[in-house]
């Protein structure tokens, strides 16, 4: 947009971008040290979703480690929470059996732990946050950070603009960004931010560091019909194997909810070799397997959703400290990949940049001299601790099959050092390999001799939904004339070499059907973008072979518009 537009200013004391679990737990304990030491403080916060919770999706069981910190009380606050998890199950898939594996729920360790809606649990957190005083501003995206041109500091946030149409014209409703000012600024955008995409480029923060690897998670919660029951007892299942194999890393897991409800997923490592793998059609073939059919037979999915989930643990984790600013978070990398949990650890590294912010504050100084506490009181804290046993983990289920378990097998006995430490890692994009053709191909077929082209996974409109309905589900809805937000930046890279090598890989990996490949009367194949379907998941942008796609922010407010997931 033009760059002579007269902005309004806003300024906050400090600024959290970014509406998830980190940095309201981060408003809520900075506001409560406030109150404790008669400090006022002016907290802001924005977020891209059009309300509290909408752009939220997780797993998602809770360890309650960090909300017993956080807010003491919680039940008394009525926090929206299942019963707790009395039992876990751990089972292998064949392509039509399921074998128990001992031991493993020991590592999952989710006993005592809580499922929840992420959505709804972050709404209830953003209350919490506004009952003491904190400024919670929906819909308003982040697209520039601000620096101070001549120390280098980051300042603040510019907001992206409204009522602009397709071809970048003003329409009659525009409403220009604000610039939001802070002494310090909370980048906690989820995995894969566009705002850290920037702070990377000019602060170099991810130098040093292990390439940060990526997993797609499907989600959905599917009421079910009477009568349907738990194998086992359990009350929460986890995967691995069929139907991902050697295909890809990852595993899924289906955890038992109130109302007769379960939320069901599967996770997928980003770093497959096959251009022609197709992660929906392996989210529909998990269902399908009898361990789950069984369970989930006659339900019907409510919602449904996809995000992204950064895996590379501990040695891919960037600096998380400069001049004016904090990174917390899964923009942090701090998810525990060998639990498969992350708000806590999320919420925890918001509390602990709340302390460093506040003592900023005492001193008056907000350089990363002293905002660097951070990044020690982190390496003091528990999510340390917890993160060190997994430092390898995902690194080794990338390995095939014999590896993996040997790698494993030694980082269970040396917690988490393993045969190689640290493991490397390989930017997903890199990952991906040319020859085998694509679903347009009748001769590549997946590891089940099934023709990609040929016999899908079933679907239908209530419970093995295509992604088009996955879409509807998900409540994503966009402003249709407004810019689009998915930016090709070399169109002849993507009709030339990336369709001649891969064959549109994009229109399989990304999980809401916003690429589409149409041919002209001529035969010519020609890429459409379909971006008001887009889930903000941002596969695209990292599986992408050439690095090709940037997601940028769209218009505040849309996308999707999550409540059960």
């Amino acid at each position: 947009m033009q760059d002579d537009i007269t902005r309004e200013v806003l300024e906050f004391d400090v600024l959290f971008v970014g509406g998830g679990p980190a940095n309201l737990s981060g408003m809520i304990r900075l506001l409560t040290l406030a109150r404790e030491q008669n400090m006022e403080l002016e907290v802001g916060l924005i977020d891209k979703g059009g309300a509290a919770g909408a752009h939220l999706l997780s797993g998602a069981i809770l360890d309650p480690i960090a909300l017993k910190e956080l807010i003491p009380d919680y039940l008394e606050r009525a926090c929206p929470l299942e019963a707790p998890v009395a039992k876990d199950a751990v089972f292998y898939l064949g392509k039509t059996r399921a074998f128990p594996v001992p031991f493993a729920g020991q590592v999952m360790n989710s006993e005592g732990c809580r499922i929840v809606s992420i959505s709804k649990f972050s709404t209830w957190l953003s209350g919490q946050a506004e009952a003491l005083g904190g400024n919670i501003f929906p819909g308003f995206s982040g697209v520039k950070v601000l620096f101070d041109e001549a120390t280098g500091a980051v300042t603040g946030v510019r907001t992206g603009d409204k009522g602009v149409n397709k071809n970048g014209d003003k329409k009659s409703n525009f409403e220009p960004g604000i610039d939001i000012l802070a002494r310090v600024t909370v980048f906690g955008e989820g995995s894969k931010g566009s705002l850290f995409r920037q702070l990377d480029q000019r602060l170099n923060l991810s130098a040093g560091k292990s390439p940060q690897i990526y997993k797609t998670a499907f989600k959905e919660v599917i009421k079910l019909e009477e009568g349907a029951k738990f194998p086992k007892g359990a009350d929460v299942i986890h995967t691995m194997g069929y139907p991902l194999g050697s295909e890809a890393s990852g595993g899924g897991f289906v955890y038992q909810m109130s109302e007769n409800r379960v939320s069901l997923g599967l996770v997928i490592g980003l770093d497959y070799e096959d251009p022609g793998f197709e992660p929906h059609d392996a989210f529909l073939r998990f269902k399908h397997h009898p361990l789950i059919h069984d369970l989930i037979k006659g339900g019907k999915v409510k919602q449904q959703g996809a995000k992204t989930l950064p895996a590379g643990g501990l040695y891919s984790m960037p600096k998380i400290f400069f001049d004016g600013g904090l990174v917390v978070g899964d923009s942090a990398g701090v998810l525990n990949t060998l639990r498969l949990k992350g708000i806590h650890t999320a919420m925890k590294s918001g509390m602990l940049a709340a302390e460093t912010i506040l003592m900023a504050f005492e001193q008056d100084d907000f350089s990363e001299n002293t905002l660097q506490a951070y990044s020690r009181s982190l390496d003091q804290s528990w999510i340390k601790t917890e993160l060190l046993p997994a430092r390898n983990f995902s690194q080794a289920m990338a390995k095939s099959f014999l590896p993996k378990l040997v790698h494993l097998a030694a980082q269970q006995v040396s917690k988490g050092r393993g045969l190689v430490d640290p493991m490397a890692t390989h930017s997903d994009h890199a990952r991906m390999k040319p020859g085998k053709k694509s679903v347009n191909n009748t001769e590549m077929k997946d590891k089940d001799s099934t023709p990609l082209n040929g016999t899908r996974p079933e679907t239908d409109d209530d419970l093995f939904v295509d992604k088009l309905t996955g879409v509807f589900l998900s409540g994503t809805q966009h402003e249709e004339d407004q810019p689009c937000h998915l930016i090709i930046v070399q169109p002849d890279i993507c009709h030339g070499e990336c369709a001649e090598k891969f064959d549109y890989p994009c229109v399989r990996f990304c999980p809401g059907n916003v690429y589409e490949v149409r041919q002209t009367d001529s035969g010519e194949r020609t890429l459409h973008l379909n971006p008001s379907n887009c889930l903000h998941c941002k596969t695209c942008e990292i599986k992408d072979p050439f690095n090709n796609i940037l997601w940028t922010c769209p218009e505040g407010g849309g996308g999707p518009a999550y409540t059960l997931v």
